[in-house]
């Protein structure tokens, strides 16, 4: 008796999946997937609903690109039925740890996604390319009908996208962070980025007046910057040519208070999308 009494408190401190069980599911029999950040946890909570249980390893209002994993984030995801990263060293201490196997998706792996060489993984803010990411994750899933439905929705998304930036004084989009090439490719614009992939890169002098030069040049009126970084820069080249700023979201994760009035990716991208309308001058 004294030995199940032990075995029972045992269990009450480790959890359940430490005593029987795979250790891999959730509670109630829900699927556990570790996602590495806001995209690819909003698919898969779009697609698996109430089937599955998704943990964004990636805090709210943090950076993607600098993600630690911590020894917790390390047993998620052992414990996980299904991992989701991007892969091709996005995030590098993630994919260390997650490692490779059936239930590892590295996603930038995508057949058809088309990346370009400079290794830009924003795949998502295309919503094309998004639709390829969407049903790798519905095939992981094993969930055609929710899949199809989400995929009906980023379609309908991208018909508002060619729609909305058809006829258009303006091609150029000047950027903080040159996160925006695949949606220019996509849309027939043309990036401006005054610093590279990563988003707190600092310019260099001579960078940075390259960017003013082409920024009077093509008269553009509006300097775009991001939710979860400094717009110290983009103010800069802002000042210097008498443009304003405006945010493009690149959508690597949600701040608090976007999380607090229910934002996700398609507000996000509409609202991306009537930004660059005002920018863009389009009609």
């Amino acid at each position: 008796m004294r030995a199940i009494i032990i075995l029972i408190c045992l269990c009450a401190l480790l959890g359940a999946t430490s005593c029987g069980g795979s250790g891999s599911s959730s509670g109630g029999g829900k699927e556990k997937v570790v996602a590495a950040f806001y995209p690819l946890a909003f698919a898969a909570q779009e697609i698996g609903r109430d089937k599955v249980e998704v943990e964004n390893l990636t805090p709210a209002g943090a950076e993607p690109h600098d993600l630690e994993i911590s020894p917790r984030d390390v047993r998620d995801l052992r414990g996980a039925d299904l991992v989701l990263l991007l892969g091709h060293g996005f995030q590098p201490q993630l994919e260390k740890a997650a490692g490779s196997g059936d239930k590892v998706a590295a996603l930038l792996d995508t057949p058809g996604l088309n990346l370009f060489p400079n290794g830009d993984p924003h795949v998502w803010l295309d919503p094309q390319r998004y639709v390829l990411i969407v049903e790798r994750i519905g095939s992981a899933l094993h969930e055609s009908g929710s899949t199809q439905g989400l995929v009906a929705r980023i379609r309908a998304l991208d018909r508002e996208y060619r729609r909305g930036l058809a006829h258009c004084a303006r091609r150029e989009i000047v950027t903080s962070h040159e996160a925006f090439a695949y949606v220019a490719q996509r849309y027939g614009l043309r990036q401006v980025a005054i610093t590279g992939l990563a988003p707190e890169a600092e310019p260099a002098p001579r960078d940075l007046q390259h960017v003013i030069e082409l920024v009077r040049k093509t008269h553009a009126t509006t300097i775009f910057f991001e939710t979860l970084v400094s717009p110290r820069i983009a103010d800069t080249v802002a000042h210097e040519t008498g443009a304003k700023t405006a945010v493009l979201d690149p959508l690597e994760g949600l701040t608090t208070a976007e999380q607090r009035r229910g934002e996700d990716y398609f507000t996000i991208m509409r609202s991306n999308l009537a930004n660059l309308r005002i920018a863009l001058g389009c009609r």
